[in-house]
C-alpha cells in the first residue's frame, strides 16, 4: 500500500513538472497591434463640416487656418524588423490581409492587428504609404475583401478615372470664408487603355525606429503610429499655400491640382523617398 502511495505521489509530482514546463516555453508567434493615432502638432485631430464648433481649427506655416472633414489612408507591404536585423514581412503582396484604410471617422479601422508574428524582438516597422505599382490595380476577384472596403461608399478610394487606388484622400475648408480643401493622391498612368505606362509614382515606402523593443512572444505589443497632418502643409520638404483658381500653381482641389503639385503633398505626407523616410509618420509609443 505504501509503495502503491508512493508510486502515485511520483506520478503526479512528474505530471505536474511536466505541465508546468509546458507553462513556461514561450509561443512560437503572437500578434502585434498597429495603433494609428491621427494628430495635428500633438492633438488628436476632430472631424466636421464647414459650420461644425467642434471640429479642430489648425494653423499652417504659412498662416492658413484649416480644417478636416475626413482624413482617409491606405497602409500596406508592411514589415518588422527584428532585433538583429532579420526582416519579417507581413502578407505584403496580399491586400486583403497586408493592407488596410486608415479611416479617421472609423475608430475600428484605427487599429490594425498582425496576426501569427514570429516571437522574438523587433527594433523597426517598415510599411507603405499607398499600394505599390505591382499591385495597385483595381482587382476585385484577387483582392476582393480589399477592393470592397476601398470602394465602399464611406470610403472612396478608388479613382473614378482610373485603375488604380486612391493612397489618401483628405478633404476640408480653409480660410475665414471656409473654401473647400480636396486634396487625393494616388499613382498616375500615362498613355491610352491598354498600353498604359507608370506616370507619377506616389507610393512612399516608411520607414520608422521603435521607441523602444516590441517584445513577441509571451505578450502581444501595441505599437501607436503617429501620423502629424501638420506635415500636410508644412512638410520637411514643401511648405505649400493653398490656393483656388485655374492657374498651374493652384491647389486646393483634385480636378485643378496637377501631378507636380499633387506630388509636393505626396512627399510632405510620405517623404520624398531619400532624405525623408518617415514623412508625417513617427513612433509615440510601445506596449509590451
Amino acid at each position: 500500500m505504501k509503495n502503491s502511495i508512493k508510486y502515485i505521489a511520483a506520478l503526479l509530482a512528474v505530471s505536474l513538472f511536466v505541465s508546468c514546463s509546458k507553462d513556461s516555453v514561450d509561443p512560437v508567434a503572437n500578434n502585434i497591434t498597429l495603433h494609428f493615432d491621427n494628430t495635428f502638432k500633438g492633438k488628436s485631430i476632430v472631424l466636421g463640416d464647414a459650420n461644425s464648433s467642434t471640429a479642430s481649427q489648425n494653423t499652417s506655416a504659412a498662416g492658413q487656418v484649416h480644417q478636416f472633414s475626413e482624413i482617409k489612408y491606405v497602409i500596406s507591404n508592411i514589415r518588422l524588423i527584428k532585433a538583429e536585423g532579420t526582416e519579417i514581412p507581413y502578407n505584403i503582396n496580399d491586400l486583403d490581409k497586408g493592407a488596410a484604410v486608415i479611416n479617421q471617422a472609423k475608430a475600428t479601422t484605427l487599429d490594425f492587428v498582425l496576426s501569427n508574428i514570429p516571437s522574438g524582438e523587433y527594433k523597426q516597422i517598415k510599411f507603405g504609404l499607398g499600394v505599390k505599382q505591382e499591385l495597385n490595380t483595381l482587382d476585385e476577384t484577387k483582392f476582393p475583401n480589399f477592393y470592397k472596403a476601398a470602394g465602399a461608399n464611406d470610403t472612396e478610394m478608388m479613382w473614378e478615372w482610373g485603375s488604380g487606388y486612391r493612397f489618401t484622400k483628405l478633404e476640408g475648408f480653409y480660410g475665414a470664408d471656409h473654401k473647400k480643401m480636396s486634396i487625393h493622391t494616388g499613382s498616375t498612368v500615362e498613355g491610352k487603355e491598354g498600353a498604359y505606362t507608370q506616370g507619377v509614382d506616389a507610393y512612399r515606402e516608411i520607414s520608422l525606429n521603435l521607441t523602444s523593443v516590441a517584445t513577441v512572444g509571451r505578450t502581444s505589443p501595441k505599437i501607436t503610429i503617429n501620423a502629424d497632418f501638420d506635415k500636410l502643409l508644412s512638410g520637411k520638404t514643401n511648405t505649400i499655400t493653398l490656393s483656388t483658381g485655374t492657374g498651374m500653381g493652384d491647389n486646393a482641389t483634385p480636378n485643378i491640382h496637377t501631378a507636380v503639385q499633387m506630388v509636393k503633398f505626396v512627399d510632405n505626407l510620405g517623404g520624398n523617398g531619400s532624405s525623408d523616410l518617415s514623412g508625417m509618420f513617427s513612433i509615440s509609443k510601445v506596449e509590451n
